[in-house]
C-alpha cells in the first residue's frame, strides 16, 4: 500500500489479480487473514507513478483536477447547508 493518507500505508499484502472493475483499474490482495479485498490500483505500487508526481517531486501537493474537485465539493457543500443549487456553471465544450 503506498498511498501516504490510508490507513494500510506501508503495509504489504499477497497480491492476486490486476484487473479493470466497473471501469476503474485495480488490484485484488490477500489479507493476513486471507480474506480477498480491492484496491485502486493507484494506491499501489502495481500501478505506474503518476507523471506529474514524479515531476513534483514532493513540490506540488495539489493537481489541477485534485483541487478542481474540491472546489466541486465545497461548491455541493455550501449548497446543502444554505438548502440552494450549486451556483458553479461548468462550460459547455462542443467539438
Amino acid at each position: 500500500m503506498t498511498h501516504p493518507f490510508h490507513p494500510l500505508a506501508g503495509r504489504d499484502f499477497e497480491f492476486v489479480e490486476h484487473r479493470q472493475n466497473w471501469g476503474e483499474d485495480r488490484v485484488c490482495l490477500h489479507d493476513e487473514d486471507g480474506q480477498l479485498f480491492s484496491l485502486p490500483a493507484a494506491w499501489t505500487d502495481a500501478a505506474a507513478a503518476d507523471p506529474f508526481v514524479v515531476i513534483a517531486a514532493g513540490r506540488c501537493p495539489f493537481t489541477t483536477d485534485g483541487l478542481l474537485a474540491l472546489a466541486d465539493l465545497a461548491d455541493r457543500l455550501r449548497a446543502q447547508r444554505d438548502g440552494v443549487r450549486s451556483r458553479r456553471v461548468w462550460p459547455l465544450v462542443m467539438f
